[in-house]
């Protein structure tokens, strides 16, 4: 399946994709603007993800959640999202709301600051910590992103710290500090535009011109230091966790090739032959054959800088000991590398995921935003076509190289989840017991 691409780049930098599609009588606006919680300094983490919430506090010209509610009456759906790498916002309306659409997020795009007040950033802040209260501080496993971020990353590495920021950070950011990375990041020269469904591209690039086209670039952007890690960690971490949890739940990371490279076909095929769905090895063998758990999966962060990870997902069945879920988690990885994978089980791997991709290419939404994700990254909207084929040319050999060279204990991160009563947190360790 190949879709249809057009894209063209406004004077001020806008990157913008087209992508038409008219079998149903909807549109999907997609912005991405290149910076995530990696951007952030240390002392001032967290506001990649604040933005996330001030940019829905209105503009110059819209009130504060106005947007929603503009949205929201003409039947539309939005929301935004923050990652180490990125923040987006989206829209998909109805097609004949397309210019209400663009025009949101152009007017906030250029005229945020005007509006941005003490009073806005106070309320942010507040509902961003009880946000990482409710979503993180006390939810089961809910620290295990910064966790593991800090456990597989360098204290000085852009990715080791918490992508929503400290209670400490978010107390002292000020609006200085706000409007200053807005004006840093926020700018049309470090975002992608992208448009999918049921539209005139002629239409839609005058409207794009129309709205976006008046806002100036900005001044730049410091780049990101110290980006470079070793392909593999050198030795087994581990980290156990006491937590307010009822079962235990382990997550394996490795670093693997980063997103997009020819690597990372290979390492993608990996993960799904051991945790994608439930034909995959983990899933056959702990949670049907040997019930030692109860739910299993492995997926790639999908990391474009640094290093990628490839991480393994086990939750433990209410009768299985915190020593026996690492110690048969451990045993599956080993015997992926030590029997290697079979043809067939490379052609299911490659059949899921060119699935999981044609799926998604048929949403405008989803089409939009993977259209903005490889712009953004690599500048190549047109990767997205290439995808299926990359994946095709995944061969038993690359993946069982993948293994032998990725999966080993000297490159094996183990966070490990158990109920409060059985140990508090044990701190990074070299295990005892990881290798089979």
């Amino acid at each position: 399946m190949r879709i249809p691409i057009d894209t063209f780049r406004l004077d001020n930098g806008l990157f913008v994709t087209l992508s038409e599609d008219r079998t149903a009588p909807i549109v999907a606006v997609n912005l991405w603007y290149h910076v995530g919680s990696a951007n952030e300094r240390l002392g001032r983490t967290g506001f990649a993800h604040l933005f996330e919430h001030m940019l829905f506090q209105g503009s110059e010209h819209v009130g504060s959640n106005e947007h929603f509610e503009l949205i929201q009456r003409a039947g539309g759906t939005l929301n935004g999202s923050t990652w180490l790498e990125r923040t987006n916002y989206y829209e998909t309306v109805p097609s004949n709301q397309l210019s209400l659409a663009l025009w949101l997020e152009a007017d906030r795009m250029g005229s945020l600051l005007p509006a941005m007040t003490q009073e806005k950033l106070d309320t942010q802040r507040d509902v961003v910590k009880n946000e990482r209260r409710w979503s993180i501080d006390n939810q089961p496993y809910g620290t295990w992103l910064e966790r593991l971020s800090a456990l597989t990353f360098p204290e000085s590495h852009p990715f080791h710290h918490s992508l929503i920021g400290s209670m400490e950070d978010l107390s002292a950011a000020s609006l200085d500090d706000i409007k200053q990375f807005f004006e840093t990041y926020y700018t049309p020269d470090n975002a992608v535009l992208s448009i999918a469904g049921d539209f005139d591209s002629a239409d839609a690039r005058r409207l794009v011109e129309k709205y976006f086209g008046e806002i100036p670039r900005g001044r730049g952007k410091p780049s990101l230091t110290g980006m470079d890690v070793p392909p593999i960690f050198g030795q087994p971490l581990r980290l156990v966790v006491g937590d307010d949890v009822a079962l235990p739940r382990l997550y394996l990371a490795f670093r693997s090739p980063i997103f997009g490279s020819d690597g990372y076909y290979a390492a993608s095929v990996a993960g799904a032959i051991l945790g994608m769905r439930r034909g995959s090895r983990l899933h056959r063998s702990l949670v049907r054959e040997r019930q030692v758990a109860a739910d299993a999966s492995a997926f790639t962060f999908d990391l474009a800088k640094a290093s990628d990870l490839l991480v393994v997902d086990v939750i433990a069945r209410p009768e299985t000991t915190p020593e026996r879920l690492e110690e048969e988690v451990n045993r599956e990885v080993d015997r992926l590398i030590q029997d290697g994978v079979r043809e067939e089980e490379v052609e299911r791997a490659v059949a899921l995921i060119d699935t999981e991709i044609v799926t998604a290419l048929q949403s405008a939404s989803e089409r939009a935003d993977r259209l903005s994700m490889f712009a953004t990254y690599f500048g190549e909207p047109e990767l997205l076509n290439e995808q299926p084929a990359k994946y095709q040319d995944v061969t038993v050999e690359a993946v069982n190289e993948f293994a032998g060279s990725r999966l080993g204990p000297e490159n094996r991160v183990t966070l490990l989840f158990v109920p409060r009563m059985e140990t508090a947190d044990s701190g990074v360790t070299t295990p005892p017991s990881i290798a089979a």
